[in-house]
């Protein structure tokens, strides 16, 4: 990562919740403060119930409401339905593959901008920067900052 910004911490997530939350955190990421989002990360965590995917996959219309109107969390429309959405594709990829760890396994000899085009054509709101900090934070192999 470039020497100027702050470096986020790699986890390797032990379940899809885990992937799902850090996919989340990427997608909030891009175009805000990274400081602002860190500080408010415990209230995603509470307001989207833990990042369990199947909850949130079910959200419909009023938790979307209550999402808007919560203080707490950063209240853009956009990153609020991909996450829901982002939460329904996981799902159907864990119908394929097992789980998400098992989709990103079945990508294993791809190439960093093939594995980087398929997550941002799939997940809303995961641009080619935040696919790469998505990447970078479950620990997945990834170019250096400069290459990406």
């Amino acid at each position: 990562m470039a020497p100027s910004m702050e470096i986020p911490e790699r986890v390797r997530p032990a379940n899809d919740n885990g992937y799902f939350e850090q996919l989340t955190k990427a997608v909030f990421q891009a175009g805000f403060s990274w400081s602002v989002i860190r500080q408010k990360w415990p209230h995603f965590v509470t307001a989207f119930d833990n990042f369990d995917v199947d909850t949130v996959a079910a959200y419909d219309a009023p938790e979307t409401e209550r999402l808007l109107a919560d203080a707490g969390i950063v209240r853009n429309g956009r990153k609020i339905q991909a996450t829901i959405d982002n939460a329904r594709v996981i799902q159907g990829l864990r119908q394929q593959h097992g789980s998400f760890a098992g989709y990103l396994r079945s990508m294993d000899g791809w190439t960093y901008e093939k594995r980087r085009d398929a997550l941002t054509r799939q997940f809303g709101g995961l641009g080619r920067t935040s696919c790469f900090v998505f990447l970078w934070c479950v620990d997945e192999d990834v170019p250096n900052w400069e290459e990406r």
